[in-house]
């Protein structure tokens, strides 16, 4: 009878012994990518523009937009959206935000009289769409185009421009 129940226990260990699966989540950086659009923003297009991905992004991607904002000593200046232009008093006159989801990302316009902005701020307004595979999100310094164009291993050539 002990042989059968010191059999019968081994066994027992054996069988429920449990496999170990990963279930984590799969960091696929091969996603990264830039695209460069112009934009006017209207009264025609409710001061937005809607750009849409080639294909479907991750959910867990970061979308990424800056809009171009002048040059400094002949670099280009970059600043990530959402971005706000206060009235000499402190009120907000206007801004830039956007929003997305797997399939496109929206630029927008926010104030109370866009029609009043002046044009070099709602017309043939360059914007570079980064967006950033999960596996970067958290570690990447988003205030710079340059640092995240360097964190993703990306330069100038590998920008693709859309024609809208």
């Amino acid at each position: 009878m002990k042989k059968i129940f010191t059999l019968l226990a081994i066994v027992g260990l054996f069988s429920l012994q449990s496999c170990t699966v990963n279930d984590g989540p799969i960091v696929d950086n091969t996603t990264s990518e830039v695209f460069e659009v112009n934009a006017s923003f209207t009264s025609t297009n409710d001061y937005s523009k809607l750009i849409t991905f080639n294909y479907p992004i991750y959910s867990s991607d970061v979308v990424l937009v800056y809009r171009l904002s002048g040059t400094s000593q002949g670099n280009d200046v970059w600043k990530l959206l959402p971005e706000t232009h206060y009235f000499s008093d402190g009120t907000l006159d206007f801004g830039y935000d956007q929003d997305y989801t797997t399939r496109d990302v929206n630029v927008f316009m926010i104030g109370n009289n866009l029609q009043t902005v002046s044009t070099d701020f709602r017309l043939n307004q360059v914007l570079r769409i980064v967006i950033v595979p999960a596996g970067y999100a958290t570690s990447i310094n988003k205030n710079s185009f340059e640092a995240v164009m360097s964190t993703l291993k990306l330069n100038e050539s590998q920008i693709q421009k859309i024609q809208m």
